[in-house]
């Protein structure tokens, strides 16, 4: 097939499928809203006449272990749903059915909304892929607890993939125990899969994964800024030589500061072969084979159509494209946490959760997710929280592979989210 072929950018995209797309958007906006609701067998048929026109995103198995297939695009639900049914029809219009979601994303209505979804469209749960975590779990109890609330909250019998560890930061996390409570899940056909998600310190919860057999799946942090970290790559062949499915998350690779000027000049690069920034920054990991999903919270139509483009767009990005990323990752590292959070604990004892710190600021700056960050803030204990502003940061700032102005980094954060 010819590189013309395979192309399908953001205008060719909106050309080919606008119609089809778009039009079943504002379908299914009028028939959930607030509008007047006539003529319902109508619109329904009409919407799903269009949809059948739609393109699927592409699939892949979820490892070498596990030949079930799943999205390449998967959606983060880190957000009401329950306020947003429409992204839900949509991700399934376009083949995006793999579902992500945890106990705790936007305070339970995440869990609520899927459920509400699923309650008024029994049909479609054979069709979902499933994934939710046990936010904040301290025991095994904790966990049982966390998955019988998602079941209940999603109205389902069962969870297709559930991380008994949400953002896991200590290999020592995988505990017998922890083993023991999975295949108990499993037999009683609660789950059908298990792992654990992690965005800090992945290369070493990564390596003692890859050393066990009873992890089916992991969701890690990975983008063009962390693929140029060695330890980390061994550690993502590793689990992926061993059969564990990998699910790339963050793979916008969002930092602590707004690089306006670096974010212009990338733009401009890959405008020129009718990328966004965003979309080419995505294919960086779409094109990874290792990795079956790269899930990214889509909670509106245009962030779940870019996405997509970028998805069917069968080109890969070329070496000169990758290296222009590679530059910008390392022209900019000094406003981006990789969340190698063990060098900062190591030479911070009296101040640790440094890393959370950075995430949190993150969300604050380049999400604009404002609550989220000051409610995330709030739970590092206060006495940690209390003396933050009197730590001296230098030792960590030296060893911040990244090159981090911890300590200006930690007041700005503390000036924002206290």
């Amino acid at each position: 097939m010819s590189e013309k072929r395979n192309k399908i950018d953001r205008r060719n995209f909106l050309k080919t499928v606008g119609a089809a797309g778009l039009g079943s958007v504002y379908i299914c906006g009028s028939a959930s809203g607030a509008g007047e609701p006539s003529k319902a067998g109508d619109v329904k048929k009409k919407a799903k006449k269009e949809e059948s026109k739609l393109p699927q995103v592409p699939t892949r198995p979820i490892s070498s272990k596990i030949s079930e297939r799943v999205p390449i695009l998967s959606l983060g639900a880190m957000f009401n749903v329950s306020q947003n049914q429409v992204i839900l029809r949509k991700c399934l219009d376009w083949g995006v059915n793999y579902w992500d979601t945890a106990n705790s994303y936007a305070g339970g209505t995440s869990e609520t909304g899927i459920g509400n979804f699923l309650e008024a469209n029994p049909d479609v749960r054979k069709d979902v892929f499933i994934v939710s975590k046990a936010s904040r779990a301290e025991s095994m109890e904790d966990v049982e607890a966390r998955l019988q609330t998602s079941l209940k909250r999603m109205k389902t019998s069962y969870i297709d993939l559930y991380y008994g560890v949400h953002a896991m930061n200590n290999p020592a996390d995988l505990t017998d125990e922890l083993r023991k409570w999975a295949e108990s899940a499993k037999k009683r056909k609660l789950i059908r899969y298990f792992g654990f998600s992690t965005h800090k310190n992945m290369a070493e919860c990564l390596l003692a994964a890859s050393k066990l057999d009873w992890i089916d799946a992991i969701m890690t942090t990975y983008n063009y800024r962390v693929m140029q970290d060695e330890k980390l790559e061994s550690a993502v062949e590793q689990c992926f030589s061993k059969g564990i499915g990998l699910i790339a998350m963050k793979v916008q690779a969002r930092g602590q500061k707004i690089e306006a000027k670096g974010d212009r000049a990338i733009a401009a690069k890959f405008l020129q072969s009718d990328y966004s920034e965003g979309q080419a920054k995505l294919k960086s990991v779409l094109q990874d084979e290792r990795f079956c999903s790269a899930c990214t919270k889509m909670q509106n139509i245009a962030m779940l159509t870019s996405n997509v483009a970028a998805s069917l767009d069968r080109t890969t990005l070329s070496r000169s494209d990758m290296d222009v990323l590679k530059g910008y990752a390392a022209g900019s590292c000094g406003g981006y946490c990789a969340g190698c959070a063990n060098i900062c604990d190591s030479v911070l004892p009296d101040a640790g959760y440094v890393s959370d710190v950075m995430r949190y600021l993150m969300y604050y700056n380049s999400y604009g997710e404002q609550e989220r960050a000051r409610a995330s803030f709030a739970r590092i204990p206060r006495a940690v929280r209390s003396r933050l502003l009197g730590v001296d940061y230098k030792a960590a700032e030296a060893k911040c592979p990244q090159g981090l102005a911890i300590g200006k980094l930690v007041a700005e954060a503390v000036s924002k989210l206290a």
